[in-house]
Parts: structure tokens; C-alpha cells; sequence
């Protein structure tokens, strides 16, 4: 399979009047839904999301669906996505850690709104998929194969969190990994339901927490995570 990876990401590197008129349905699909930074329809519009896609559901890839892409994971629905990415309230040059690289689909959207990002990835397979596909589409994350419940202490702190798996509760070497102003944004409650949780960490480290709704992901796995 990793021998024919680089012939088939070429493959669906084409991108054609179709693919970006179907992007462009999918973006006044997720402004009717409530989505309204302009950036973030930005990078949702300009990103070939069949990229990420097997070819067998290629057809589906500008759906606001969530996809299977191996691994018992999913690339996560665009709504989500860009949910995830406004309450995070990014600013350019933002230094962020991503806990569940996936597909890739949410840290390109992250690095088209200027973020300096640290992914890691669970999943071998996918980690060694995800990174040979991210440089060849002109994103450079730095990648990590490993726990993301325990975040990346060594790189800590971060601007920003976020985590694209339901957590059973919300891990404290996270919060402990936030600069002061910083935030995270992690869904959590059970394998079925989560609950959007926004963390905040004030400048004297005080934590103040919100709540936007009822999603469902994967699980996280890890020390922090399910089993």
C-alpha cells in the first residue's frame, strides 16, 4: 500500500472546475449553517478536500459529512471543522497542537490561517499516510506519532489546543499545556455524544470553561483517552 500511496495522491491532486465549484456549494452551505469567519470559508473554499479521500468515495468528498479513512478514524465534516477552528479564535503566527492528525483535512485548514502547528497522530498508519501527503499538498506541520492525551510537553507551551477525538474527560496536561490567554477546544463525554468544550486560560491562569453543543467523534485513545 505505501508504495502505491505517491502514485495515488497524484492522482487526486487534480483539481478541476467541478472539485472547486463544489467546494464553492459547500461554503454557502456551511454560511447557511452559521459559519461566519470569512477566513475559515476561505480555507474551506481553496482546499482540495478529495485529496483525502479513497477513491472509492471521492464522489462524496464535498458532502457535510464525516468519511471513514481507515483505521476505525474518519475525516471529521466540514461543519465540524470549521466549528472546531472558530472557537479556537486563531491568529496568524499562533503556535497550536493538534491531538489527532487523521486525514490531515483540519491541519491544512489550520495552516491556511497562518498557524505554526504540532500534530500528532495516534495511529502509525495513518501518521505515515497523513505525512506524505500534507508536504506534497505544500503544508508542513511538525508531525509526531504518539499519546495526544498527554499533549507534547517538550514543545509546550501552546497558544492554542485542539483535540478532533472525544476524550472522556477533559486531560489535565493539556490545560497544564496552554500559555496564559491561550485555548482549548476538545469535545467530551461519552463514545456516542460529546459535548464542545472551549477552555480558557486567563493571563493569571484562572481556567473558565463554555459549552457549544452536542457533536460525535471518534474516540481518543491514549493515557488520557479510552482504552
Amino acid at each position: 500500500m505505501n508504495g502505491l500511496l505517491p502514485c495515488l495522491v497524484i492522482m487526486q491532486f487534480i483539481d478541476t472546475f467541478r472539485h472547486q465549484g463544489l467546494r464553492r456549494n459547500l461554503v454557502i452551505e456551511l454560511e447557511k449553517k452559521g459559519i461566519s469567519d470569512q477566513r475559515i470559508l476561505a480555507a474551506i473554499g481553496k482546499i482540495p478536500r478529495h485529496v483525502f479521500f479513497e477513491n472509492a468515495l471521492i464522489s462524496h468528498a464535498y458532502q457535510d459529512k464525516a468519511f471513514p479513512i481507515g483505521e476505525g478514524q474518519t475525516i471529521s465534516q466540514p461543519f465540524t471543522v470549521a466549528r472546531q477552528t472558530e472557537l479556537l479564535e486563531l491568529k496568524p503566527k499562533h503556535k497550536v497542537l493538534e491531538i489527532g492528525t487523521g486525514s490531515g483535512y483540519q491541519c491544512s485548514v489550520l495552516m491556511e490561517l497562518g498557524a505554526t502547528v504540532y500534530t500528532i497522530e495516534y495511529q502509525p498508519k495513518l501518521f505515515h499516510r497523513t505525512k506524505q501527503i500534507l508536504p506534497k499538498m505544500g503544508y508542513e506541520p511538525n508531525f509526531f506519532l504518539g499519546d495526544g492525551s498527554k499533549g507534547l510537553p517538550n514543545f509546550a507551551p501552546f497558544d492554542r489546543i485542539l483535540v478532533t477525538a472525544g476524550a472522556p474527560a477533559i486531560p489535565q496536561p493539556l490545560i497544564d499545556q496552554l500559555k496564559p490567554g491561550g485555548i482549548l477546544v476538545i469535545p467530551s463525554g461519552n463514545n456516542a455524544k460529546q459535548e464542545m468544550f472551549k477552555i480558557s486560560k486567563g493571563m493569571d491562569s484562572q481556567i473558565f470553561e463554555e459549552k457549544f453543543g452536542d457533536f460525535s467523534f471518534v474516540p481518543l485513545k491514549g493515557s488520557f483517552g479510552w482504552s
